[in-house]
């Protein structure tokens, strides 16, 4: 790749990461270095790192640099045992209101999967459904007086040595995810998009989530007469992912779903080593690998650097980048097939 002029410097917050997080995060900012684009990318340490150096997971300075930047990107994180949040990722996107998390599934040549000419992408609710982390530990009040109140309604029973997650979905988080696939399918001339439910079992809750998504997709029949719209139950999706995945090219999830059926899809085109993602907000963007941070392989140069490399990619085009985001992502596609340089 030649560097070209560009006529903006982004200022970007980078996450480094823990385990593989650092290294990879070096082979990115290389990459993206040649690529024409001007990123200054502005440091900041959370998870475990973080919380050796100053004993707090995510510090107030990491949400007030994205805040301050409008975009970050980061490598994987650990949430250490015992303490702290139940999720930094959960938590980034909670507090910055992330609530649209996309995550494309592109076949490369040379990778060795199951599958060439996979090409989907998937959005995914981000903040409600049961990764709302609305939880009651067993033996807790919060179970007693839940069961009360079913029992009361009539509405069957829960026993007593019971856990509880609840399972909000509402017409406001529904209608944004829905708008923002729609914008997106437009946008980028997608063909087909298809809702993922449970409908027939989770009448009141996944019922809705296809309800508000069909009405939105009618609000947009004039302006794209040309984009179907179809639904799909999830666990007939999965056989039919596995079975025929070119059925399928823009889904649309309830959360949990989301999260299960995503790392589906990154499973046909070669895993998670090449599976990005976004976490997109009004104010704000999140761009990051899929996978874990993998403690055991860090510091061994073994790591797989693509899938950040393509969040980064995804960074480039949300920017504006667009010339030295495809010449990254020709870049990549080049050196898979080539197949000399693998991890």
């Amino acid at each position: 790749m030649t560097q070209t002029a560009t006529a903006k410097t982004h200022t970007v917050t980078l996450i480094p990461g823990d385990g593989i997080g650092p290294e990879i995060t070096a082979a990115m900012q290389t990459v993206i270095a040649a690529s024409g684009a001007d990123i200054n990318w502005e440091i900041q340490q959370a998870g475990e790192v973080s919380f050796e150096a100053s004993g707090e997971l995510l510090p107030a300075a990491v949400l007030e640099s994205i805040r301050r930047n409008k975009v970050a990107l980061k490598g994987p994180l650990t949430t250490p045992v015992g303490h702290g949040f139940r999720s930094l990722n959960v938590t980034l996107r909670k507090e910055l209101d992330l609530f649209s998390n996309i995550r494309p599934a592109q076949s490369f040549h040379g990778t060795g999967a199951r599958y060439d000419g996979v090409d989907i992408v998937l959005f995914r609710e981000n903040t409600e459904d049961l990764y709302a982390g609305i939880e009651f530990e067993v033996g807790s009040e919060g179970v007693r007086r839940i069961a009360e109140v079913v029992e009361d309604l009539g509405a069957g029973s829960i026993r007593e040595d019971a856990g509880l997650s609840l399972k909000p979905i509402s017409v406001f988080g529904t209608r944004r995810i829905m708008k923002a696939a729609m914008e997106y399918a437009i946008a980028n001339n997608r063909k087909k998009v298809t809702i993922i439910h449970k409908a027939n079992i989770m009448k009141h809750t996944d019922g809705l989530f296809l309800r508000v998504c069909r009405e939105v997709a009618a609000e947009y029949a004039e302006q794209a007469p040309e984009l179907e719209v179809d639904d799909f139950i999830v666990d007939a999706t999965c056989t039919r992912l596995v079975t025929n995945p070119e059925r399928f090219d823009m889904l649309v999830c309830p959360n949990l779903f989301g999260d299960i059926v995503s790392d589906l899809c990154a499973g046909l085109v070669g895993g998670l080593g090449l599976a990005p993602g976004a976490n997109i907000g009004a104010d704000c963007a999140l761009f990051e690998p899929v996978h874990g941070s993998a403690p055991s392989y860090a510091g061994q140069n073994m790591a797989n650097p693509t899938a950040l490399i393509l969040s980064a990619v995804m960074m480039l085009r949300h920017l504006g980048e667009r010339s030295a985001a495809e010449r990254v992502h020709k870049a990549i596609a080049e050196v898979i097939a080539e197949g000399t340089v693998l991890t």
